[in-house]
């Protein structure tokens, strides 16, 4: 029995870190001035958790490098779904953590920039925003989950399986989402070049008629006919 577990526990690992492998990571930084705005789209299942953390640091001349920055600078987070409406917009500080869950499958875009009222405390130089965000089963706090819910390694294994397996048949779903808007938009698409084409045969050929019945009417004015 022992022997089994051993291999369960083996089998899971290797699948997971497999898993983990195939996820590509999402954290980054990036530059922004005083009245800049970055904004980011990340493609999300329906009903998927999203958790984003930042942290901002400062140019500082004197050290030649980007330090922490002071308490006083804030960040504003502003989230929209696919149908441009706004989800989470709110003040935090120079480092937060914001949480969304998404209930419209697609393009989500994420925005942030640095709070209106300290703007002084940048002196003209950049701030530097890393950010990681983490979709999925990816905000799961595995440990917490474990020590709160007393499972064995074996049993935790199993628990982030069966979260990652859902988070693929979301990710199947929206995929599928994806080829059905795709194919309603080629359709769409095939019937208006299919109509104008009409169009445009049928004014062909009134033209043709008009053309034909004017050069008939010259000739019978000239009594060329």
């Amino acid at each position: 029995v022992i022997w089994m577990e051993m291999k369960a526990v083996v089998f899971c690992t290797g699948l997971m870190l497999l898993l983990a492998w195939l996820s590509p990571s999402q954290a980054l930084y990036f530059h922004i001035g005083e009245t800049e705005k970055k904004c980011f789209i990340e493609e999300i299942p329906d009903e998927t958790m999203v958790i984003g953390r930042y942290r901002t640091q400062l140019w500082d001349k004197q050290a030649g490098s980007f330090l922490p920055s002071t308490p006083g600078l804030g960040m504003h987070v502003e989230i929209k779904d696919p149908d441009a409406k706004v989800i989470l917009s709110r003040q935090y500080g120079s480092d937060g953590r914001f949480t969304f869950t998404s209930h419209t499958p697609g393009e989500h875009q994420i925005c942030l920039h640095s709070n209106s009222t300290k703007m002084a405390l940048f002196a003209g130089g950049k701030l530097r925003v890393h950010l990681d965000i983490q979709v999925g089963e990816h905000t799961n706090n595995y440990p917490e989950i474990a020590a709160k819910d007393k499972l064995t390694e074996l049993q935790l294994r199993a628990r982030q399986l069966l979260d990652q397996v859902e988070q693929i048949q979301k990710e199947q779903n929206y995929q599928r989402y994806r080829e059905e808007r795709f194919r309603m938009t080629s359709e769409s698409t095939n019937q208006r070049v299919l109509w104008w084409s009409i169009a445009q045969t049928i004014i062909l050929i009134i033209t043709g008629i008009w053309q034909m019945r004017h050069l008939k009417s010259f000739f019978e004015a000239k009594k060329l006919v």
